[in-house]
């Protein structure tokens, strides 16, 4: 038996391969995907060659490269000391890649408990704990204002949480007129783009002199300086999107040390690995956390999803992912088209 997987198998190239089926170890299950969902940043500085994709990596960069990261589907298979999965369960898949059959340890899946979340919905909500964990760590209070700067992927997601949890006012930050437009949508306040003149001014008028927390999403230097230009006192900042921009300085007397501004960083590897407590929740709490979030209505997953593809396609997907910086926020591929 063989499985498909699309593999970077040089820059700027995307290829859908044949590779071997894995037949699943004692603690391991076999998914067959339904849906894996694109992370543009990530996966675009990996089809790249971007060296920065994970903490600690060598500055060397070697092909080929795997992502897909976010995915759903069914069990197929399951090693015999596998005891809270049968083969049938619907399930997330975490750690995964774009692949036809994922075989993973029984640790990197969740049950999807309620039949009403679709696939698609579900091959979101692990990306979505990026966003969610960022919040978390900035022990957001009701009735407290908040700015996302930076509205891709994780940005569109973080508006949408920050409603869920009780932020008020919600300001979204993005030069795109489209990405703005769709925080407007479904959840933001107000929004700006970080060039128009005097947004700092006008975030601090609207909040009544400077946001409680913020959510920094650019992993650009100019953007960090921005949003703390729009802080109040003692706010607090996640620094969820991932820095590749090294050339930039910060005037931290007079934006962080004088104002006492907390500063997170909100890697998603950066949470506890079997025990969750206030602020820190580890993977599989909150991607639960979010399926219940789904099911009770209190975000809308669905109307984010912009475009599905078959995986044969991936090469023209990835082309406009490299090429396009209006590149929808949410892209999948649908593995039932698989030909």
């Amino acid at each position: 038996m063989k499985n498909k997987q699309i593999v970077f198998t040089k820059p700027n190239t995307a290829e859908l391969l044949i590779t071997d089926y894995k037949k699943p170890l004692k603690n391991e299950v076999v998914v067959k995907t339904a849906f894996s969902t694109v992370s543009c940043g990530t996966e675009r500085a990996n089809i790249t060659g971007d060296p920065n994709v994970s903490a600690g990596c060598a500055a060397a960069v070697n092909f080929p490269r795997k992502s897909g990261y976010s995915s759903s589907g069914i069990i197929v298979e399951k090693g015999m000391d596998v005891k809270n999965f049968d083969i049938g369960d619907r399930v997330v898949v975490y750690w995964g890649t774009h692949s036809q059959y994922n075989t993973v340890p029984e640790s990197q899946i969740i049950k999807i408990e309620n039949e009403t979340i679709s696939f698609e919905e579900a091959a979101l909500s692990f990306i979505s704990t990026f966003s969610l964990a960022a919040i978390r760590k900035t022990h957001l209070e009701i009735g407290e204002s908040a700015i996302v700067m930076g509205l891709g992927l994780l940005g569109q997601f973080a508006v949408r949480l920050l409603k869920a949890a009780g932020a008020c006012l919600i300001i979204a930050i993005d030069p795109i007129d489209n990405r703005r437009k769709e925080a407007l949508d479904d959840g933001a306040d107000y929004v700006f783009s970080p060039f128009e003149d005097g947004f700092v001014e006008k975030v601090k008028t609207i909040t009544g002199g400077g946001v409680n927390v913020a959510i920094e999403v650019t992993g650009a230097g100019a953007g960090f300086d921005s949003v703390l230009d729009c802080m109040a006192k003692f706010g607090r900042v996640a620094l969820l999107g991932c820095t590749r921009d090294k050339n930039f300085t910060i005037d931290y007397y007079r934006k962080i040390h004088y104002p006492g501004i907390t500063v997170v960083g909100a890697h998603t590897l950066a949470r506890p690995e079997n025990e969750s407590y206030p602020g820190y929740f580890t993977h599989n709490d909150d991607i639960k956390a979010v399926l219940k979030l789904c099911s009770c209505g209190r975000i809308d997953f669905k109307s984010m999803i912009k475009e599905t593809h078959a995986p044969q396609n991936c090469a023209d997907v990835y082309a406009r992912l490299i090429n396009d910086k209006d590149f929808p926020t949410v892209v999948q591929f649908d593995w039932s088209q698989l030909k």
